[in-house]
Parts: C-alpha cells; sequence; structure tokens
C-alpha cells in the first residue's frame, strides 16, 4: 500500500536549519546599519523641527509679556516631575529649556533636554527689560575659537546630538563632557557656541535668535519700542 507523497515529506535538518540561520544573520547584518542610519536621519529631522518650534515659542514667549522679556532657563539638574523642574529660573543664564514656563517638549529625539543661554538684557531680570538698543552677550563661532557665524545674539538652544555629550537628561544629571572641543563650547555653560556642519565627532544642532528677528517681531506685535 503506497503512502500519500505529502506524507513522505521530512523536516528541515539541523545543517539545513544552520544554513538557513546563518543567511538571515548575514542579511540581518547587512541591514542593521541601513536600518540604524535611517532612525538616526529621523531623529536629526524629528529634533530640528522640534527646535524650530521652539525658537518660535520663546518669541512668542517674549511677545506676550509687559514689558517685553525671553524667559531664563531652568535649572538643569532637577529631575523631571519635581518642584521647579522646567520651570524658568532668573538667577542663572545658562541652564536648560524652560519646557514647564514654555509649554513645549522637554528633550529632544535621543531624550536628553536642550541646553538653553539667553543674555540677561533680554530676560527682564535686574529691573531692565529690553529695548531695540538690547545687545546680547551672546556669540555663535564656526569653530572653537574662530570666526563669528552670529555676535550678539540674546538667545542660544542646543541639542546635543547623539551622543549627547554634556547634556542632561530627564533624571537632572549631566552626561560626560565630549572630547571634541567644539561641542565642549556647547555645554562648558560659557559665552560662545559652535554651529557647523556634523561630523564624525561633532553632532550638535544649534539654533539661535537673530536680535534683528526679535526686535522685529517686537515691534509688529506693539511691544517695542517701550
Amino acid at each position: 500500500m503506497s503512502h500519500p507523497a505529502h506524507l513522505n515529506h521530512k523536516g528541515f535538518s539541523l545543517v539545513e536549519m544552520a544554513i538557513v540561520m546563518a543567511i538571515v544573520g548575514l542579511l540581518m547584518a547587512g541591514l542593521l546599519p541601513m536600518i540604524s542610519g535611517q532612525i538616526e536621519q529621523q531623529h536629526r529631522s524629528e529634533t530640528r523641527k522640534a527646535m524650530e518650534e521652539i525658537r518660535n515659542a520663546l518669541v512668542g514667549f517674549a511677545t506676550s509679556q509687559t514689558p517685553p522679556r525671553l524667559p531664563c532657563p531652568a535649572t538643569p539638574s532637577l529631575a523631571t516631575g519635581t518642584v521647579g523642574a522646567g520651570v524658568e529660573n532668573c538667577a542663572i543664564s545658562t541652564g536648560v529649556l524652560p519646557w514647564v514656563t514654555l509649554g513645549t517638549s522637554e528633550t529632544d529625539a535621543w531624550q536628553r533636554r536642550f541646553t538653553y543661554s539667553v543674555a540677561s538684557s533680554v530676560t527682564g531680570t535686574f529691573g531692565t527689560s529690553f529695548t531695540l538698543t538690547s545687545v546680547g552677550n551672546l556669540n555663535v563661532l564656526s569653530v572653537a575659537a574662530g570666526t563669528a557665524v552670529a555676535s550678539g545674539v540674546p538667545a542660544v538652544l542646543v541639542s546635543h546630538g547623539v551622543d549627547g555629550a554634556g547634556a542632561y537628561t530627564p533624571q537632572g544629571s549631566q552626561l560626560n563632557a565630549s572630547a571634541d572641543l567644539d561641542q565642549v563650547d556647547n555645554s562648558n555653560g560659557g559665552l560662545t557656541f559652535v554651529s557647523h556642519e556634523q561630523s564624525q565627532t561633532f553632532d550638535d544642532h544649534v539654533v539661535w535668535i537673530s536680535p534683528h528677528t526679535l526686535f522685529n517681531r517686537m515691534v509688529a506685535a506693539g511691544k517695542l519700542p517701550y
């Protein structure tokens, strides 16, 4: 009596399974770098979009204040959810973005807080409010100790990129500083920042508010001259 043909089929042998797994492994090894690159590109795009929205929120905050002013930074070392976290603290000029005060996102696409620095001349601290002649004290350079890309800037916002060097986490801890001097400028709390094309050692994203843009928006909103 003959058996049905389908009953003669055998399962994969261990050798055949090993070959299949090896092929799958090779395919995955080739795909992972591509997938990782796509994810990082998406993170960069999301972060750039978020930073543009934050820049608009900062200017919008200034137009809503009487007298007009930009918000102070938030204390970087406070963990999310604790008292004062994300709320502007006008005792400091460099910290993290005051996301609670502004109603914006707390972190970039890598889940690290944005560094935010602002000139005291435009925050309304020390009993002052900015005017059409106010000058910021922040500078954006092409490289560390290099030429200026922008001078007299009132406010700078930094995402520390995929490596997160120098950034603060939502737990309030600061990641180790970078060995790249350009990235060090963006996390050391100084008055100079660096912005240039991404490289193997530099992955920060830096945006700033131009004084001309800020003043034009204030005039258009009827906030200046004050």
